[in-house]
């Protein structure tokens, strides 16, 4: 067997029952360790492919996700606008692999299998959004904003509309559109035609182009091992005259140019991509990159073009094309999630070294009902439903081999659309009866404080509820805002009396911690009275007594609303020891 793997040898490769040469490719460990040999296609060009084939590729790029996005993690966003060191990156150890299962990269595309799971692969747009909206996740940036808007009733594609959010051109839906092409082997429009659906949840332009882009390359993986013609085939999934186009394509050039010397093509795309404002033009934080200068880019073209930094001068080495794509800087984890996705898809997860698949099969991914088997088994069961409904069919060959045989399709990009300069709205919105379906909060124990006062738009984290003792003090009630941009609201209806002194008397705390803090706010018949920040600066010992002065409004009967409001999403929970109306 030692001796096959160092000579090229030909096998029989269900593909149409099709011989093709396989190499042995050697595959250098930069990072140290042996080096390792995988066995890998020459070319594929047939349109069919055995069940068991597929499996092992589709599971072959889940773990190159897994790989990237928990190899690069420590140093995401760590270098953005200069080169991450060599020995900055971490070194690789197999129980890094399960650190996979609170990954945001990985779980938040899971929401969309789900959907197809459970509503069918045709899941209207609508049902997707208001999936997306019921994730009870934290999220950031296009994601937080297209989800904020789906709650607030914005149905897509209006979601992820620029008018609608400052973050359309954003990564999101790039670093979550990696399930769109490990199911859908061959079928480049069924990749595009998921990210026309899932993307405009909350992106938009080039936002809703990189998961395109991404979604295609993963789709040709599965029958082509050039990695230039894995990236060429996601660049036919999108529209030549966007921004993303191009800056995946000067990539491409400039490799060519400098095919030795990665650096100089980096030097390149920062000068065109980071610091050229006709291409900031959508970047959501351009005013402060304006004002001051900041290199901080969540844009998806830029961060795409790391992804193919990373596999054109990776040499298809997973180690190698994992640094460069980190090395690059900004989303330094999900860059080398996707670029080393898409090489576990050409090897297939049998070929992997060892030291990257100890993946723990019982734990589930969080916020989903999926552990790695019933991943890889809803995945496979979504892809052939795309074959069948996409003029292919599925059979078991004389020898008993069941064979995915994929109708093979050019791929139909969807029209330009550009973030600065977007289409009208289509003015859509969800129903009083699918607003009734998006949930709007957690419903908690509220104790004793629940005589006089209901929540709403309570959020999932710290364990919000009521607690005999926390942090020292008795009856205390916990509350967390619902996301980022809204927050838990408590509310009662009350009379405030006549020739009475009449007083709100709050103590109130925050998570013990130094970067922890939340806004409350208080409004009377929903004008803002009173607002404070409570952190380390504003109490002692996390907490503090607040007494509002409710006299002015004597003899009327008002709505009075406390708001735990969030500020920099940092533990923003908050706890309420004392709510008393005083009059005297």
């Amino acid at each position: 067997m030692k001796n096959i793997l160092r000579y090229f040898t030909k096998v029989t490769v269900i593909f149409g029952l099709v011989a093709t040469t396989v190499n042995a490719l050697k595959i250098d460990n930069d990072l140290g360790g042996k080096n390792e040999v995988i066995l890998m296609a020459k070319h594929f060009t047939d349109s069919n492919i055995s069940a068991e084939k597929y499996m092992d590729k589709m599971k072959g790029g889940w773990i190159g996700q897994i790989v990237g996005v928990c190899w690069g993690q420590p140093v995401e966003f760590h270098y953005c606008g200069s080169i991450m060191p060599n020995e900055d990156m971490p070194k690789w150890t197999p129980d890094m692999v399960n650190q996979a299962f609170g990954q945001d990269d990985l779980y938040v595309e899971m929401t969309f299998l789900h959907s197809m799971e459970k509503h069918g692969i045709n899941v209207s747009m609508r049902q997707a959004g208001i999936d997306f909206a019921n994730s009870r996740y934290s999220l950031a940036h296009a994601n937080l904003y297209g989800r904020g808007n789906l709650r607030k009733g914005i149905a897509p594609p209006d979601s992820g509309h620029p008018e609608f959010t400052a973050h359309s051109d954003d990564i999101d839906y790039q670093i979550e559109s990696d399930f769109s092409g490990l199911i859908a082997p061959g079928m480049p429009n069924v990749a595009i035609k998921l990210g026309d659906k899932f993307g405009h949840l909350m992106n938009y332009g080039d936002g809703v182009y990189g998961g395109m882009f991404v979604g295609g390359m993963y789709s040709a993986a599965f029958f082509e091992n050039d990695i230039e013609k894995i990236i060429k085939a996601g660049l036919a999934c999108i529209p030549e005259k966007s921004q993303y186009h191009e800056a995946i394509s000067d990539v491409i050039k400039w490799y060519h140019k400098n095919p030795n010397d990665w650096k100089k093509s980096w030097k390149l795309i920062q000068k065109k991509y980071l610091h050229n404002p006709n291409y900031r033009r959508s970047s959501c934080n351009r005013e402060s990159w304006k004002k001051n200068g900041e290199l901080f880019d969540i844009d998806a073209k830029i961060n795409g073009a790391y992804i193919v930094m990373g596999l054109l001068y990776g040499n298809r080495n997973i180690e190698k094309t994992a640094l460069i794509a980190a090395q690059c800087g900004q989303d330094s984890d999900c860059n080398p999630s996707s670029a080393v996705g898409v090489l576990g898809t050409i090897y297939g997860f049998k070929a992997l070294p060892e030291k990257y698949k100890q993946i723990d099969e019982k734990t589930k991914f969080s916020f989903t009902d999926y552990n790695f088997p019933q991943l890889i088994n809803v995945c496979n069961k979504l892809a052939k439903k795309f074959i069948v409904a996409n003029g292919g069919y599925i059979e078991t060959n004389k020898k008993g081999v069941v064979i995915y045989n994929i109708s093979v399709k050019k791929p139909k990009p969807i029209t330009l659309e550009q973030s600065w300069m977007p289409k009208p709205i289509t003015g859509n919105r969800f129903s009083k009866t699918e607003l009734a379906k998006i949930i709007q909060g957690n419903k908690i124990n509220l104790g004793p404080f629940g005589k006089n006062w209901t929540v709403t738009a309570c959020g999932f984290d710290c364990s919000p509820g009521y607690y005999k003792e926390k942090l020292g003090h008795k009856n205390v009630l916990v509350t967390h805002p619902f996301d980022q941009t809204t927050g838990c609201v408590l509310k009662r209806t009350v009379t405030i009396p006549k020739n009475k002194k009449t007083t709100l008397h709050l103590v109130v705390g925050h998570y013990p911690d130094p970067k922890a803090d939340w806004d409350l706010i208080v409004k009377v018949n929903t004008n803002q009275k009173f607002r404070k920040t409570i952190s380390s600066k504003t109490t002692s010992n996390d907490f503090c007594s607040i007494n509002i002065d409710l006299t002015d409004h004597a003899g009327q009967t008002v709505d009075l609303e406390l708001i735990n409001e969030p500020t920099g999403w940092c533990f923003e929970v908050a706890y309420w020891d004392v709510i008393e109306i005083i009059s005297e």
